[in-house]
């Protein structure tokens, strides 16, 4: 279950930024993940609620932008 992992991530961005800029609460946080990235949403909220006990984002809703999926051509450097 990666999604444990990229809440664990988000947690230490966001103690980092509270750290940085002086805040000690956040009430939400909306994170963009795109159509290839391979997210359980809702893995992701489960490990969200757990992971951000105790952190500036405790109780914070988590909002999930879906993103279209875009690629590269190599050969003619066009994205589709």
């Amino acid at each position: 279950m990666h999604e444990l992992s990229l809440a664990e991530g988000i947690r230490g961005i966001v103690e980092e930024q509270a750290r940085v800029h002086g805040f000690s609460r956040v009430t939400r946080l909306r994170l963009e993940i795109g159509r290839f990235a391979g997210v359980e949403k809702p893995a992701l909220a489960f490990a969200w609620d757990v992971v951000m006990r105790g952190s500036p984002a405790e109780g914070a809703e988590l909002e999930m932008l879906d993103l279209p999926g875009l690629a590269v051509c190599y050969d003619c450097m066009k994205t589709v």
